[in-house]
């Protein structure tokens, strides 16, 4: 099984080569892995002490964000290594300062995997969330480095749990310790014989608890915001826009917009705003700019949302009429915001948690849309409690990363 799945891999990047001709992101993809073991060389010594961590993009990066910073503070005399394998993730986060050396994970060929083990010797190892190599996973075995997974999930639909997963299977011999999100996960892992499991819950609520201990002022988001009541639009996409820009448009509400699409394109962005009719400003022309006199401001730039949020009385998180489903909900929650999302998120155990809490309130259409944002803006107490819901769901999901530390530690 080892061979067919090695076969797989050589044709699979084969042609994704051939597809970066036509694909950007793809380009990306196999561009970025070109300098990977000259970069590795030039940053890690034979003698330095390090600790790999994994994350298949942004999202699992973000999610172990705070395990990484607390390992940092454990273990101060090692590097840190940090791969990804995707371009959405390691493009944003290459020049991040947690980690020493920062690089695109080699696909996953025997030889990339005892080439890469090689240069990197880690003492320890750690998979965020998912992503289960096998060729690495069976050298890290072999070297006998522990090896965890941190705000693991699993679903009885993968692969391990199919009467032909025997192979996957193995692969999950390599980990020390599980730390899952759920039970459901730790039930799956039950059933294949695992006990070094245990529910530590998601790290993703340490991080965006620890969000309210920074500085999130932003003088031009204040300026703008001039104490009107503010809604933060946050990872939208079109199939959202559709529905906001037609309430925008319509409301004779006194009330603020800030639109952080997902895709800042130019020519999307400027399709966008031509699509609205109010007076509106993109964050790269907001220079010599009275922004106070500006209904709709949209955030044509990256990596400021999260402080954004702060800044919003009602969010309305993206992505939810689309295909996986919504974006992250917990960086709005986390400011005790209400939150109105689309109607896919179900494969999302936060959004569903609190739309059941009534703190997140999914909309199927633009009448919806309409009917609870006006609810939201005019009534001041309906929106104060259903922001508390938001934060007090941050706080009391809280605490994964120090059960980790724990553990990890005996």
């Amino acid at each position: 099984m080892l061979f067919l799945y090695n076969f797989i891999i050589t044709i699979a990047n084969f042609s994704l080569k051939i597809v970066a001709i036509f694909n950007p992101k793809i380009k990306l993809f196999i561009l970025g892995r070109k300098e990977i073991f000259n970069t590795l060389l030039q940053k890690i010594n034979p003698n330095d002490k390090t600790i790999w961590f994994h994350a298949a993009s942004l999202g699992e990066y973000e999610q172990g964000l705070p395990v990484i910073e607390k390992i940092k503070e454990k273990y101060p005399s090692h590097k840190i290594i940090l791969t990804f394998f995707s371009p959405s993730g390691y493009e944003v986060r290459k020049n991040n300062t947690i980690a020493d050396a920062t690089v695109y994970l080699p696909m996953d060929t025997k030889g990339n995997a005892q080439k890469f083990l090689k240069l990197v010797h880690p003492e320890i190892a750690f998979f965020i969330k998912y992503e289960y190599w096998p060729n690495y996973l069976n050298e890290l075995k072999k070297q006998n480095t522990p090896t965890y997974l941190i705000s693991g999930i699993f679903r009885d639909n993968q692969m391990f749990f199919k009467w032909y997963g025997q192979f996957y299977r193995k692969a999950l011999d390599t980990f020390a310790f599980f730390f899952l999100q759920n039970e459901t996960s730790k039930n799956l892992l039950n059933q294949l014989g695992k006990t070094n499991v245990i529910v530590s819950g998601d790290t993703r609520f340490d991080r965006v608890a620890a969000i309210l201990e920074k500085d999130n002022h932003l003088d031009f988001i204040s300026d703008f915001k001039n104490d009107t009541l503010t809604i933060v639009i946050g990872s939208s996409w079109p199939k959202d826009e559709e529905l906001l820009i037609d309430f925008m448009n319509a409301t004779t509400q006194s009330v603020k917009f800030i639109i952080a699409p997902h895709n800042i394109k130019g020519e999307q962005i400027q399709q966008l705003k031509n699509s609205i009719r109010k007076k509106t400003v993109l964050f790269s022309e907001k220079e010599n700019k009275n922004l106070a006199e500006f209904d709709i401001f949209i955030i044509d730039t990256i990596g400021i949302l999260t402080k954004i949020y702060s800044y919003a009385d009602i969010a309305y998180v993206g992505g939810g009429f689309g295909n996986p489903g919504v974006h992250n909900i917990l960086e709005p929650a986390t400011f005790g915001v209400p939150i109105v999302i689309g109607p896919n998120y179900s494969h999302f155990a936060e959004a569903t948690s609190l739309v059941k809490l009534k703190g997140c309130i999914s909309v199927q259409n633009k009448e919806e849309l309409k009917t609870i944002f006006d609810d939201l803006i005019t009534n001041t107490s309906l929106r104060e409690s259903k922001g508390k819901i938001c934060e007090e769901f941050v706080s009391q999901n809280k605490g994964a990363t120090n059960i980790i530390l724990k553990t990890i530690s005996k």
